[in-house]
């Protein structure tokens, strides 16, 4: 054979024998990270830790959807494999970014990265006094109305990255934004069941940040407080007993027995009326069903938008039937608000139900948190 010949031959099978080894090492590498799965309560999102990189994968975003969307997080200098090359990445930790519910506000702020927040559609509905501040001083703009996020806006700051949700799979403003070339993340923390699992996601905005660490530290801090109030509260001597919501437009809405608002009132040793029917949603009842069941409930707690019991009962005199009402055991969330006057309950108790559960505690086992003070309810007077 021509010694050329046979020298090319070899190179070409040394370098075809390489590539193979290469190959495979690459995919052995992205099969098997060095910590998988990370998340203990939250269905709606993984992450895989690797040496150079990290997966995060947002499973089932809406409730309409049974997809996944995977996302590579890296840092600026990482060459990325071709394995990885189809996925949508990006560069952590991201320095500016847009997100579009007030519950991603407390993250940002655990997180210490509120400087980071450049826009927000509705600034009025923000209560956090960190991020007013921020406002007011002209560095996070307004980019919309609720879900109607403006396109031109949103591509005029160019964010690191956009964090959304969506109630259904298509939503065109996004995809216009993505086509824009804005990233898009979707965040499903609302779908969660769990409370725990609903606190679980300040994780998704740790790895963003690349401050696993520091996410995990203040979950594991949420979590223990949570469990020790859980716990403080199955030593009560009695179970009071609960009722919720509120009649609109002549159908009484309340939370289904498997939702998270009714695991907040079994953990807190009350006797829910409801709390045996099944799926996580809400309840459509009538008011005859609801007075039948609960007109002798101990307490109501999270009776609608109402501010006193005198605008209950102008709303619907048949209020006052109820024995919370005429003992004066009525209490909502709706009293607490920011500064441009959005409610701080729906802004922070996703991400904070521990204190959600000791307000419950608070309010129905006063015994046992004496010294404690109430974060989001009042009682209506």
């Amino acid at each position: 054979m021509n010694p050329f010949k046979f020298q090319s031959l070899f190179y070409f099978l040394f370098l075809t024998l390489w590539c193979l080894m290469s190959c495979k090492q690459e995919a052995k590498s992205i099969n098997n990270p060095q910590i998988e799965n990370q998340i203990e309560f939250a269905t709606g999102f993984e992450i895989y830790d690797y040496s150079d990189f990290k997966i995060l994968k947002i499973k089932n975003a809406s409730p309409e959807s049974d997809k996944s969307d995977t996302y590579v997080l890296h840092k600026k200098d990482f060459q990325l494999p071709d394995s990885l090359k189809n996925f949508t990445t990006i560069v952590v930790p991201i320095e500016s970014i847009v997100v579009t519910s007030t519950t991603h506000i407390p993250s940002l702020e655990m997180l210490d990265v509120t400087q980071t927040l450049i826009g927000f559609p509705g600034l009025d509905y923000i209560s956090s006094e960190t991020v007013r501040a921020r406002i007011e001083q002209g560095k996070v703009k307004e980019v919309g109305k609720n879900e109607r996020i403006n396109t031109e806006t949103v591509v005029d700051l160019n964010p690191d990255l956009l964090v959304s949700f969506t109630i259904n799979e298509s939503n065109q403003t996004l995809e216009n934004l993505k086509r824009a070339g804005i990233k898009v993340l979707l965040n499903g923390d609302w779908n969660e069941k769990n409370p725990l699992g609903k606190a679980e996601w300040i994780k998704f905005f740790g790895v963003l940040y690349d401050k696993n660490s520091k996410a995990n530290q203040v979950f594991e801090n949420i979590q223990i407080e949570y469990q020790k109030a859980k716990e403080l509260a199955s030593k009560a001597q009695n179970k009071p007993t609960i009722i919720t919501g509120n009649i609109y437009e002549d159908v009484w809405y309340l939370p289904r027995g498997d939702s998270w608002s009714a695991l907040f009132l079994e953990d807190a040793h009350t006797e829910y009326f409801w709390k045996d029917t099944s799926g996580t949603g809400s309840l459509a009842l009538s008011f005859e069903e609801v007075f039948d069941t609960a007109q002798n409930a101990d307490f109501w707690i999270g009776a609608g938008v109402y501010t006193s019991l005198e605008e209950m009962k102008k709303a619907n005199p048949h209020y006052k039937g109820f024995k919370a009402f005429e003992e004066g055991n009525v209490y909502s969330f709706s009293l607490k608000k920011g500064a441009t006057g959005g409610a701080i309950y729906y802004e922070l108790a996703p991400n904070r139900p521990d204190l959600v559960l000791k307000d419950i505690i608070k309010i129905t086992h006063p015994e046992l948190l004496e010294d404690y003070e109430l974060q989001f309810f009042e009682r209506l007077k």
